[in-house]
């Protein structure tokens, strides 16, 4: 599968995908639509399609966006430094449709490798384990489970 950023997914987002991902916005805090999803399944990047975490990697931080210990493919997340708003941070970009995903921190899980990957719902896909196959995810299908 080939993943990119085309004018066609561009002018499929919404005003808030689109600000989030093209001008690297921030969605308010608990109001994203994966921010208390933990059906099994995939989350690709809004854009591009490229998977970028595995429900079996997401966790609930209480930071109010979706939260996971690592991406599903590490060469589909970009880590970037990030000056902006005074402080300094690690922005994530997905690599193939460069959209702003959001931030990680070192403050996720010690058992899972210690890091936060906070993330922005409007950034995401969500692919349910159902469907998985038939969007030609398959895969991944071993990587997903039910995150409780």
């Amino acid at each position: 599968m080939t993943y990119e950023k085309s004018d066609a997914a561009l002018a499929r987002l919404t005003p808030e995908q689109r600000f989030v991902t093209q001008e690297s916005g921030t969605e308010r805090p608990f109001t994203g639509e994966y921010n208390s999803n933990f059906e099994a399944g995939l989350y690709v990047d809004i854009v591009s399609g490229e998977p970028l975490f595995a429900s079996a990697d997401k966790f609930e931080s209480g930071c109010g966006w979706p939260s996971f210990s690592k991406p599903v493919v590490p060469a589909h997340v970009a880590e970037l430094t990030d000056e902006t708003h005074g402080m300094v941070r690690t922005e994530v970009r997905s690599t193939h449709g460069d959209s702003h995903l959001g931030h990680v921190f070192p403050d996720g899980p010690k058992e899972s490798g210690g890091l936060r990957y906070c993330i922005n719902s409007a950034s995401l896909r969500f692919i349910a384990k159902a469907d998985m196959e038939a969007e030609g995810y398959g895969d991944y299908l071993n990587q997903v489970e039910d995150a409780r």
